[in-house]
């Protein structure tokens, strides 16, 4: 083999080993095939709804501001009538899922809608809120009377996750760890 033949043969290895990967890259997105670890733990609403034009307000009656300064991420929980024991053990793990944040903390507000109960956990970034039926219609899922979802809008106002009843608050956090970086 003469040298001009092996300096070929080492460009065009060269050559397919870059535009090979390009090659796989493209069968693999074109195949449908998506890593395990992009995966969501609660379930991405598609198309996401936009809440930005129900007016919301605090408990004490102030209004709330979809576009805040600090561009927060919400979670949102419809508590429904003498919720109790479920209540408390989601304000708890919220409030878990709050402090865990660390830093990022101050970018994650949890809108509570409906009665807070005595023994909930109470945090700054916890706020009580006004029931307002036109958000809860707009996103709440009717049918699951007496379940306790939480929901994740993003700063723009948009309602992007859900979290079904019963949910490992330890998903939740890794979503938001994933979304505040």
């Amino acid at each position: 083999m003469t040298p001009r033949n092996r300096s070929r043969i080492v460009l065009l290895l060269i050559a397919l080993a870059f535009f090979g990967s390009f090659g796989v890259a493209a069968w693999l997105r074109f195949s449908g095939w998506t890593p395990a670890g992009g995966t969501n733990y609660g379930t991405l609403l598609s198309p996401p709804v936009d809440v930005r034009a129900i007016a919301i307000s605090n408990a004490d009656g102030s209004a709330y501001a979809w576009q805040a300064p600090t561009h927060p991420w919400r979670i949102v929980v419809f508590a429904p009538p003498r919720c109790g024991a479920p209540c408390v053990e989601l304000s708890q793990a919220l409030e878990r899922v709050w402090r865990t944040e660390g830093r990022h903390a101050n970018r994650v507000q949890v809108l509570w809608f409906g009665e807070l109960p005595e023994a909930a956990a109470r945090f700054r970034n916890l706020l009580a809120m006004r029931d307002e039926p036109a958000l809860r219609a707009a996103i709440a899922d009717q049918s699951a009377t007496g379940a306790l979802p939480v929901y994740l809008i993003d700063p723009n106002g948009f309602v992007a996750v859900r979290y079904d009843s019963g949910f490992d608050a330890a998903g939740l956090r890794r979503d938001l760890g994933r979304l505040l970086k």
